[in-house]
């Protein structure tokens, strides 16, 4: 018979338990290394999702994420990974996207690991048939893993299992605790330090001093939604630090802010996400056009100060 614990569903500021079976065992593939940075937050919703992780220091229960895309979900995963273990290796991570139900066949990981199921919603009805299998109390290939199982999805899961497309013995047995990550433009209070890492990071890596942002540029990055979350403030940091001028680099999001604001004053409709797209291709293009200037028109030169493939520039 497999341990009943409580089930965690956690929002900002809610906590309900529920009791659910769960099992600890799953299978495994590749390493990633960090991507987003890890302190303490400030906004109040992050600190209640950090109080959790700390929670989650002390069990293995199985965690779902759900949160946006770019939201950071792997870093959360990571983060427990870290807590529970103290390792920083043997985190594994499985893209369900497009798995074939092989897939799930054949991992050797060591005692300890974690392994992250990555967008677990896309699963098909074959994988998410082997899923369940590997994570069944019964399962030869479960008892020989030990390993703690993390889930990541963009999309509320609970639709799916309703209308029958996610399995609902699968959903609880991954769910023992529902973890909600705040997008960006819930958590501004911790813009400021993450713009500061950012910064630092490619200072670093383009071996230039770290850009002071003007009051301006600040105000700027407290009033846009952040769409991408995440990894949009990384774009915008990354091309801060490449152009050399946030005037430039900033460009995008004052067209999109502004084109936004005015389609408000006109009682028109739009779409965030193709303006930000479109802001996205016109910031690359200044920013392209700004580094092949000053290498002078050197595209080899100009595609490793931007960290792309030189035939992008052909």
């Amino acid at each position: 018979m497999p341990t009943v614990r409580p089930r965690v569903v956690v929002c900002p500021g809610q906590i309900s338990f529920m009791e659910q079976n769960f099992q600890q065992h799953v299978s495994g593939s590749s390493p990633v290394s960090a991507e987003f940075p890890l302190f303490e937050a400030i906004s109040p919703s992050m600190r209640g999702v950090e109080a959790v992780i700390r929670e989650l220091a002390h069990s293995s229960v199985p965690v779902l994420l759900i949160g946006e895309h770019g939201a950071g979900k792997r870093t959360i995963a990571r983060r427990i990974h870290r807590s529970s273990s103290g390792l920083v290796e043997n985190f594994l991570v499985v893209s369900c996207e497009g798995l074939a139900p092989e897939g799930l066949n054949g991992f050797s990981p060591n005692p300890g690991a974690t392994l992250y199921l990555d967008e677990i919603g896309e699963l098909t009805s074959e994988c998410q048939k082997r899923l369940f299998e590997l994570l069944s109390p019964h399962s030869a290939s479960a008892s020989a893993l030990d390993l703690r199982v993390i889930c990541g999805s963009s999309r509320d899961l609970e639709p799916d299992v309703r209308n029958g497309s996610f399995r609902e013995d699968l959903y609880y047995r991954l769910s023992g605790v529902c973890l909600r990550i705040p997008p960006v433009r819930q958590r501004k209070e911790d813009i400021p330090q993450l713009i500061t890492f950012f910064l630092t990071r490619y200072s670093e890596s383009f071996h230039r001093p770290i850009p002071i942002l003007s009051v301006a540029t600040q105000h700027l990055l407290f009033d846009y939604s952040w769409p991408g979350n995440l990894r949009e403030l990384e774009a915008v940091a990354r091309a801060i630090v490449a152009v050399g001028d946030e005037s430039v680099a900033m460009g995008g999001l004052r067209s999109l802010l502004t084109s936004s604001n005015n389609h408000k004053s006109n009682g028109e409709k739009v779409s965030l996400k193709d303006a930000a797209r479109a802001a996205s291709r016109e910031a690359e293009r200044e920013l392209i056009l700004k580094v092949l200037t000053r290498t002078r028109w050197n595209r080899r030169r100009a595609a490793q100060e931007l960290q792309i493939s030189y035939k992008a520039l052909l």
